[in-house]
């Protein structure tokens, strides 16, 4: 069990509790709020009871000043709101971006009754040092670079991020702003960054999806091609799709809560 004492008080707010079936908790990512699975749920909650948890510091959830919101501080208040629905049988975890390493957290250290994970999108990385391929590791590098700018260069990324915003398909998928921006950036520093996934993934005991699009602007093809060599993990590349989950990634993510195939 991860729940620390510190947040031990916070409540996170449950965006969406609608269907009825087996349960399926859906995390959303960095900056962003539960809207983020607005093309998933449609096609699950006629056989699921979809749960959609905004992250701390995102959405409708409390943005603590003391955090400095690690994988450790958002899995511990991920946790505390999910036993606190008190299911009553196992449940499928869903994350999508910054909340797919959350679930991978939660898979691999809590004793929570998770089914299966499906990670959606998942910036999944590690030191360039760590890649041998010359190209991934010049990858790896440009997005910690961009990263720390992006950190240090408040003006610039609220400008951009409104601007990008615009032009989403999924409107207020990106929610970056002064009141979310000291969550964004110790998020960002301190949970995707600052990150033990590869470790976590091959301790879960349970079946893993990961679910990536061919066009997605964060993930790492080399760190990706050692995710698939894990035990008990399954990846599934999805052409045309970028990170956001629109319709194609969203019908392969439901597939894969469903257990059926993903194309």
């Amino acid at each position: 069990m991860i729940l620390r004492r510190s947040q031990g008080e916070l409540k996170l707010h449950v965006a969406i509790d609608v269907g009825a079936g087996p349960p399926v908790v859906l995390l959303h990512g960095v900056a962003s709020s539960s809207v983020t699975f607005a093309n998933v749920v449609p096609l699950i909650q006629q056989n699921h009871r979809c749960i959609a948890i905004d992250l701390l510091g995102f959405g409708g959830s409390p943005i603590p000043e003391n955090c400095d919101y690690t994988i450790g501080d958002h899995a511990a208040a991920v946790e505390r709101a999910i036993r606190n629905l008190h299911l009553k049988t196992p449940f499928v975890l869903v994350g999508h971006s910054m909340g797919s390493l959350i679930a991978a957290r939660l898979a691999a250290r809590t004793r929570l009754s998770i089914e299966k994970v499906v990670l959606v999108s998942p910036p999944i990385y590690l030191s360039p040092e760590e890649l041998s391929d010359k190209l991934d590791r010049g990858v790896m590098d440009f997005y910690l670079r961009a990263y720390k700018y992006v950190r240090e260069n408040k003006e610039f990324t609220l400008r951009h991020a409104a601007i990008v915003e615009r032009f989403l398909s999924i409107p207020k998928a990106m929610d970056i702003n002064d009141r979310t921006w000291t969550p964004f950036v110790k998020s960002l520093k301190n949970s995707i960054e600052s990150q033990t996934t590869i470790s976590d993934l091959a301790s879960i005991t349970v079946p893993v999806d990961v679910i990536y699009g061919s066009l997605d602007e964060f993930h790492s093809e080399g760190v990706l091609k050692i995710v698939s060599r894990l035990s008990g993990v399954r990846t599934h590349r999805i052409l045309g799709s970028d990170h956001l989950i629109g319709k194609r990634l969203a019908k392969a993510t439901a597939s894969a809560i469903e257990g059926t195939v993903v194309d």
